[in-house]
């Protein structure tokens, strides 16, 4: 005979307050192992969407990063007279050839120097990224010395409003708009006219090329063509959006195994928790065990009503541990981009995945911490239990 759920919940409500403590224990190590997910998922969405599935970004072969990378102005040029690659309402190719440098700049709480990307864009770059929308104020004009800066970057550093200047290669710029980027990596960075920045970085190459190709499954074809000409040899295209995709894998790594490891450590506390719960459980129920096998029940209907009760706990406290980590969807931190060295702005990203992981890592919790006191319930001889009476 099988033992009907209602018992185990019954038993649960019949212990309040361990049931409560133990409950409590396994909420908070969810909610720590959901919002690690949640970062990370975080970091993700932040860098990958800044791309496009439309768009190929060149860089040079072997490069590790954007900032890393060098494409001549040669090679760029070359790029843009493919056939594959699409042309504005103006007749001009949807090209943007951009460099990227890191300057330091002072944060509005801490007043710490912190890196902040700078990114020069050609004129056809806000046609690439469709994304990128002007909160307040206007475009920089180009041929001039005037920035817009991302919203991360305006609400966390000093002087990055509409109206003032930064400084830096001896040159200063002047802020005339702030842009929105829905969330994305974008909003960490500073943009200018990319033939104003070169000269003032001493920089005489690009650091990428970003196309948009008249059809996206013509990449192989474009990536046949550029290898033939001995003078794009040097260059490899990629997908923008698996590109970003790449340059976001070793941070979220990062954060997903050392998450995990103090994840895991407090997960030990709530174990543990839930072993002397269901050992507790064990020993003031030792009658009513045996009062079950009288009746019938096999010892494995006892392992398993004791592994149930330990399941339902697991999984109730996973729930409430997701319910709050749910509310850091509303938090925005920061933390430095291994790509570029500089800060990333990025938020807490709640998705099917880290739902399923962080109810399953409860699970399991939850059966680590029922199993040997479900075991040693169903051992209980059934003489032996009613004689404790």
């Amino acid at each position: 005979m099988k033992i009907p759920l209602s018992y185990s919940w019954r038993s649960l409500w019949t212990r309040r307050l361990t049931t409560i403590l133990t409950l409590a224990g396994i909420t908070l190590v969810a909610f720590v192992f959901a919002a690690i997910l949640m970062m990370a998922h975080g970091v993700e969405v932040a860098m990958v969407d800044s791309g496009s599935d439309d768009n190929i970004i060149a860089i040079r072969k072997s490069a590790t990063s954007e900032l890393t990378s060098q494409v001549d102005r040669e090679s760029a040029n070359i790029l843009k007279t493919h056939g594959e690659i699409a042309h504005g309402a103006d007749g001009k190719p949807l090209v943007t050839s951009d460099v990227l440098v890191v300057i330091n700049l002072f944060k509005k709480v801490s007043h710490d120097l912190s890196n902040v990307s700078v990114r020069g864009l050609s004129p056809e770059a806000t046609q690439l990224r469709p994304q990128v929308k002007l909160s307040s104020g206007r475009m920089f004009q180009f041929g001039t010395h005037e920035v817009i800066v991302g919203k991360s970057v305006s609400q966390r550093f000093d002087g990055c409003e509409i109206g003032g200047t930064i400084r830096f290669m001896a040159s200063e710029w002047l802020i005339v708009g702030v842009f929105d980027a829905d969330g994305t990596s974008f909003e960490s960075e500073i943009w200018s006219d990319v033939e104003q920045l070169m000269p003032a970085v001493g920089r005489p190459i690009f650091n990428s090329v970003t196309m948009r190709l008249t059809d996206p499954n013509q990449l192989d074809a474009l990536k046949e063509s550029v290898q033939k000409d001995p003078r794009t040899q040097s260059v490899d295209l990629k997908r923008e959006k698996a590109f970003y995709a790449e340059q976001s894998k070793n941070l979220a790594g990062f954060i997903r195994i050392l998450g995990t490891i103090v994840t895991v450590i407090f997960s030990i506390g709530a174990i543990v928790g839930a072993v002397i719960t269901m050992y507790a459980a064990v020993s003031n129920r030792t009658v009513e065990i045996g009062t079950l096998r009288s009746l019938g029940f096999q010892r494995r209907s006892i392992l398993s009503a004791f592994l149930i009760e330990s399941t339902l706990l697991a999984v109730i406290g996973g729930l409430a541990g997701i319910a709050l980590a749910s509310l850091m969807s509303f938090v925005r931190i920061s933390t430095v981009n291994f790509g570029t060295f500089s800060e990333l702005a990025f938020g807490f990203e709640l998705s099917g995945q880290v739902i399923i992981s962080t109810l399953i890592f409860a699970v399991v919790m939850g059966f680590l911490g029922g199993f040997l006191p479900a075991v040693r319930a169903a051992r209980l001889s059934i003489v032996n239990a009613l004689r404790s009476s």
